[in-house]
């Protein structure tokens, strides 16, 4: 199933890349929507029956740059003290804000992204086993270049790689003796640009992955839970990790990206 969202992914790059704004298709999903609205209403199911999958939707929004400032408000509002990170000083340096909520906060976040002038762009449905991760496509790295992010001590570095992509990569868990509970864990990643169903060829690709594992983060959750993904400020340059992933410049105009993760279903 991994393979499977990985080429759909890839697929889809293009269209994650471009502006598409203006379309019918990028009305906000806040109008006459609710989070807990988006959960599939029909399940996959095996001969044996129903099979134990969590489902996530991750919708991907662009915003003027300009109003950055609003999504301040948004982080006041969410949980943090639910989250999880490997290095919370790593996170915060690579200019990662995230943070937790639950559905009846959502009208509150819709608020703040309807005023920001905030479009979705993209949406991805994710159906996972237990204990299994899928890449997210973010951002292309079409040639070889320097890219730069900060370590667990704050310290800036950087490493050359590519061609590839930047993805984030989404792994569920069930919580053991929880019914109707996972855990959601998020980490970036480099990814070589080709991904080979040959075993020794998958495994030397595997190997020229790079992980930023201080900026992962994680957080148990139930349906209609929600963790929002964001910078705490605009980077418009594309060699940094935090400007790949947050920020896009369309004609001139800058925008930045934020991501919202909503647990949709959980089939224990």
């Amino acid at each position: 199933m991994i393979r499977f969202y990985q080429i759909m992914f890839l697929g889809c790059m293009a269209a994650l890349l471009t502006g598409c704004k203006g379309s019918e298709e990028n009305e906000a999903i806040w109008k006459h929507t609710k989070i807990s609205d988006l959960a599939p209403t029909t399940g996959t199911k095996d001969p044996d029956g129903q099979l134990k999958t969590i489902t996530f939707n991750i919708y991907i929004f662009e915003m003027p740059a300009k109003n950055i400032n609003i999504l301040d408000n948004a982080w006041l509002l969410l949980y943090t003290n639910v989250l999880e990170f490997n290095s919370y000083q790593a996170f915060y340096s690579n200019s990662f804000s995230v943070g937790f909520g639950k559905d009846r906060m959502w009208n509150k976040i819709a608020d703040l992204l309807r005023k920001a002038d905030a479009k979705r762009i993209e949406t991805v449905t994710l159906i996972l086993s237990d204990r299994e991760a899928s890449n997210v496509a973010i951002a292309t790295l079409y040639d070889e270049q320097t890219l730069f992010y900060h370590w667990r001590d704050g310290s800036l570095d950087g490493t050359t790689m590519g061609p590839g992509i930047i993805a984030l990569r989404v792994k569920v868990e069930k919580i053991s003796g929880s019914r109707g509970v996972c855990k959601l864990d998020v980490l970036p990643v480099f990814l070589p640009p080709t991904r080979s169903f040959i075993p020794q060829l998958a495994a030397r690709e595997k190997s020229d992955e790079f992980l930023f594992t201080w900026c992962r983060f994680g957080s148990k959750m139930a349906p209609s839970d929600f963790v929002f993904l964001g910078p705490k400020r605009y980077v418009g340059s594309q060699t940094t990790l935090d400007g790949l992933i947050f920020s896009r410049n369309y004609d001139d105009e800058p925008v930045v990206r934020t991501y919202l993760f909503v647990c949709s279903r959980i089939v224990d």
